[in-house]
């Protein structure tokens, strides 16, 4: 049986699982998968891949560019984390401090309409998009107190979750995996800066995608786990836990942004189990 092993224990975000799935393609296959995501018809995405090497692990970093931007230029912590804003508008522009460029709010339909009738991907694919936002949403609603139709993502956060979760969703539905298990998932420490103020690692969307799946909080204090990153491990893992005996025949290594004193990445091992 095909079987895909994440390991978690340096948490988990969109573009890291990405890389790591990426790794597990060979080269011409990578190359043909990245120039297929730049064509998909995300508005103003493109990826870009580059050679990153953490404590002296060899890895993939995925670099995901809204209109030119990339996402960790003006967020908090280079692991991607899309807050979201509350308003009543439906779109309205505007600018952080030191941001240059102006941003709309959108909302879940927006994000829907965006997969719906952009994309130029599979049934199966589109469905397992809108699966994982929908988790995504429900937990930052849930997280804030408002219904699901009120939550508003940034635009560069929107688009940036949108692009990672399609990227994924793209690589898995491409490698098929019969079973995927991943380790306990390590959330980090210490605390997170959102719209909202300062709080608590996991951040309360992230807590909540996290229920009911086994996490810890290890050393480092920083945002290990994003609300992204665990939305689509509670979609595509069947069970946490060790590593069971398995014949490896990949292992990918998808690096985050940050360095710690460990290597920051997640390792996904490709295998046979009887």
């Amino acid at each position: 049986m095909k079987m895909l092993y994440i390991d978690c224990s340096m948490g988990a975000a969109g573009d890291m699982l990405t890389g790591a799935l990426l790794e597990l393609l060979d080269e011409e296959a990578r190359t043909e998968f990245i120039e297929e995501f730049n064509s998909l018809g995300l508005p103003g995405i493109v990826m870009e891949t580059e050679p990153s090497i953490k404590c002296g692990v060899e890895g993939t970093r995925v670099h995901i560019r809204v209109n030119g931007a990339e996402e960790d230029e003006h967020m908090h912590d280079g692991h991607h984390h899309h807050h979201a804003h509350y308003t009543h508008d439906e779109a309205h522009s505007h600018t952080h401090e030191g941001d240059t460029h102006a941003h709309t709010h959108r909302g879940i339909a927006g994000v829907e309409h965006i997969v719906r009738s952009h994309l130029e991907v599979s049934e199966n694919v589109r469905e397992d998009i809108l699966k994982v936002y929908g988790i995504i949403a429900d937990a930052e609603s849930k997280a804030h107190g408002v219904s699901v139709t009120e939550v508003h993502f940034h635009e560069v956060g929107t688009m940036d979750a949108i692009a990672d979760v399609t990227a994924v969703c793209m690589l898995m539905d491409r490698i098929k995996p019969q079973k995927t298990i991943a380790s306990h998932v390590n959330v980090g420490g210490g605390t997170v800066k959102c719209a909202h103020g300062i709080l608590p690692v996991p951040a309360p969307a992230t807590a909540n995608i996290l229920e009911g799946i086994p996490s810890y909080s290890g050393d480092i204090k920083s945002e290990l786990c994003t609300p992204t990153g665990a939305a689509l491990l509670k979609y595509f893992v069947d069970e946490f836990g060790d590593m069971p005996p398995m014949r490896a025949e990949r292992c990918g290594h998808g690096m985050g942004a940050k360095d710690f004193v460990r290597a920051n990445c997640v390792k996904i091992t490709l295998g046979e189990v009887d």
